[in-house]
């Protein structure tokens, strides 16, 4: 091989290995880090902002808003449960929501933060197709609160 022939292959080798570094730059810098994050604030029961000023809402349940019942009860419930901890994320078949909230379901260790709200009454199971992956547990948590008139369920 001449030095000239040996000098091409060098280049086009360094051009796909540029290539390859700079997609994988690109597809890093635009996606949260899904393994572990840190919960930086509770906004209400059912969103967190998370490091790096992303905001989360809990897919498959509904808290109650501001001017509801249980509102500040839902709220102080995510926050023991979330707040300052370190949580890891699960999507499922959308990203975002209108609104350019992460979808997610949010594991604090083995618990999942979504079905515990809503099996200690302060969230409702709510369906948002098409992210439907726990739905029936979610289900099956909501009938156990208010089988045991746990929060939201204690009124009725």
């Amino acid at each position: 091989m001449t030095h000239h022939e040996f000098g091409l292959w060098n280049r086009g080798w360094l051009i796909v290995a540029l290539a390859i570094v700079l997609a994988l730059l690109a597809t890093g810098c635009s996606k949260v880090n899904e393994t572990t994050v840190l919960v930086t604030r509770v906004i209400d029961g059912d969103t967190i902002e998370i490091e790096g000023g992303y905001r989360v809402r809990y897919i498959g349940i509904d808290t109650p808003e501001i001017s509801e019942s249980y509102y500040l009860k839902a709220t102080e419930a995510n926050r023991s449960l979330a707040e300052g901890k370190e949580i890891r994320l699960e999507k499922d078949v959308e990203d975002k929501d209108e609104y350019g909230r992460l979808l997610r379901y949010v594991w604090v260790d083995s618990i999942m933060v979504n079905a515990e709200l809503v099996r200690l009454g302060y969230a409702y199971s709510y369906s948002y197709p098409p992210n439907l992956k726990y739905q029936s547990y979610f289900l099956q948590m909501e009938k156990e609160a208010r089988e045991h008139k746990r929060g939201l369920w204690n009124r009725y």
